[in-house]
């Protein structure tokens, strides 16, 4: 159950860098007040986690989670570029994450 907390934890910080994008130096309100809500919720949940979860495992999924998922909503929504190279670090991102819960004890 921590795991998919986790998730939902890394989710949320993806939530998060995406409205701060589109908060434009919180002079927009809805995403400013998207950025305060996802940013408490992502950060409640990987306090929750970390009590069951060794902290630089659930650490390093959670900013893992929120690097891979940021990239691509910047490659998507962003129209930022998506080079080979850029793409081949991001799955070397995704293989560590899936590592470091492979190799967990929790």
């Amino acid at each position: 159950m921590n795991w998919i907390l986790l998730l939902l934890a890394g989710l949320f910080e993806v939530g998060f860098t995406t409205c701060l994008k589109m908060s434009d130096g919180f002079t927009k309100l809805m995403p400013s007040l998207g950025f305060v809500l996802f940013s408490a919720t992502s950060f409640i949940l990987l306090n929750r986690v970390i009590k069951t979860i060794p902290l630089g495992t659930a650490y390093a999924v959670w900013t893992g989670i929120g690097v891979v998922g940021t990239v691509l909503i910047g490659i998507i929504f962003f129209k930022e570029s998506a080079e080979m190279l850029k793409l081949f670090f991001i799955f070397l991102l995704i293989a560590s994450i899936i590592g470091l819960k492979l190799v967990s004890a929790h």
